[in-house]
């Protein structure tokens, strides 16, 4: 039989079609990887986040401790600078180092040359308080401690403490606010 005249129609993909879907949807998989590794490069730094949290807390501890039972006065409640030599707290980003020997406070003029503040790890016996123990330093932390004065009251000041850290290729920030008063 010869169909003169007709044309046979043909239905389905083409080659080139094909090829255009199978680029879309490799771009599309591509996207979604990178974005999965992301999040999960993201989701690792929960540790740090909590460190940091922690070291904030502590650097405002020893703020609130100081003053109220070691004595130390309203103006050494301050940063050291210029303006007021007697403050006692360091200004800019500082490495996060141990207690100065002297105040016991972190972040102060009293603790330089001590030795950077770590966290200690389980060791490969996976006990926590044995010989194998695993220091991991916080060389990745700064943690900067700004106290200003609030305006209209000398009684009172700002306390604002953030702690820097790298987590991964993301850099993150931990910002903690309070108070404090020349009152006992």
């Amino acid at each position: 039989m010869h169909h003169a005249g007709k044309q046979l129609s043909s239905k389905g993909f083409t080659l080139l079609e094909t090829m255009i879907a199978l680029i879309v949807l490799g771009v599309g998989i591509l996207g979604l990887a990178a974005m999965l590794g992301d999040a999960l490069s993201y989701m690792r730094g929960s540790q740090d986040d909590f460190i940091a949290q922690q070291k904030a807390e502590e650097a405002a501890e020893a703020i609130f401790t100081a003053k109220y039972t070691n004595g130390i006065t309203w103006a050494q409640v301050a940063n050291n600078n210029a303006a007021n030599p007697l403050g006692l707290f360091l200004n800019g980003p500082q490495p996060i180092l141990q207690p100065g020997a002297t105040d016991g406070l972190v972040g102060t003029v009293a603790d330089a040359g001590s030795p950077e503040e770590y966290i200690l790890a389980p060791g490969p016996d996976n006990k926590l308080g044995t010989a194998d123990d695993v220091q991991l330093p916080l060389t990745e932390f700064t943690r900067t401690i700004i106290i200003t004065n609030v305006a209209g009251d000398p009684n009172l000041r700002t306390i604002q403490i953030v702690v820097n850290y790298n987590t991964g290729r993301f850099k993150r920030a931990f910002t903690m606010n309070s108070y404090i008063s020349a009152f006992n």
